[in-house]
């Protein structure tokens, strides 16, 4: 009987052993960390892709203020865009525009989808139309709720931030024009490569 209970402790011992040496069950907390212009995609889906995927503009850089004529002060428009190739087996492309700021919660400015994979830029002042033809798109329907892009317009005295995130999917989405935000993301659940964030700030 003794000799029972030694061989049951020595088991036990190499099982522990195993399970502090990265062995069979093992349940890891490490996170990666996904290099400078990729981020996790808002409201679920898949991480960001480890390539490089970054999204700028030529107007203003990353965390600096928006100028003016991108604003609900200025001419409104759109500002241009401008992004590195995407992750291989990229299908489709979308964008969103929100400010995670507003006092009523995330307020979304901008909805586009159905940009191809080969594009990388966007030039700016595109319409205000759900269906775009110079670049090809598709445009949805934002908080207000308006078609396409309408600006940073915060209440004054505050400083808010203005999100602008690329989504590289591996599938083409079915959505008719002027989907909202909630719906283009639940869209892309399960089929999002990679993302890339530019952020910029506005106040009144």
């Amino acid at each position: 009987m003794p000799c029972r209970w030694l061989v049951v402790e020595v088991l036990c011992a190499l099982c522990l052993a195993l399970i502090h040496t990265g062995g069979c069950g093992k349940r890891t907390t490490d996170q990666t960390v996904a290099p400078a212009g990729t981020m996790s995609m808002p409201g679920g889906g898949q991480e960001g892709s480890a390539v490089a995927f970054s999204l700028t503009s030529p107007a203003f850089r990353n965390g600096e203020r928006i100028p003016t004529k991108y604003t609900a002060d200025g001419s409104d428009i759109s500002p241009p865009l401008q992004w590195t190739d995407p992750p291989e087996g990229t299908q489709e492309l979308a964008l969103l525009c929100d400010d995670p700021d507003a006092p009523v919660g995330v307020w979304n400015h901008w909805v586009i989808y159905g940009l191809s994979p080969e594009l990388r830029k966007l030039p700016e002042g595109l319409a205000k139309t759900e269906k775009l033809s110079h670049p090809h798109a598709t445009q949805g329907s934002n908080t207000w709720p308006k078609t396409g892009y309408w600006g940073p317009a915060p209440p004054k005295g505050q400083t808010h931030r203005y999100r602008f995130t690329l989504y590289a999917l591996s599938t083409k989405l079915d959505l008719d024009p002027g989907a909202t935000r909630d719906e283009l993301l639940a869209a892309m659940q399960g089929c999002t490569l990679g993302t890339a964030m530019l952020e910029g700030v506005y106040s009144r």
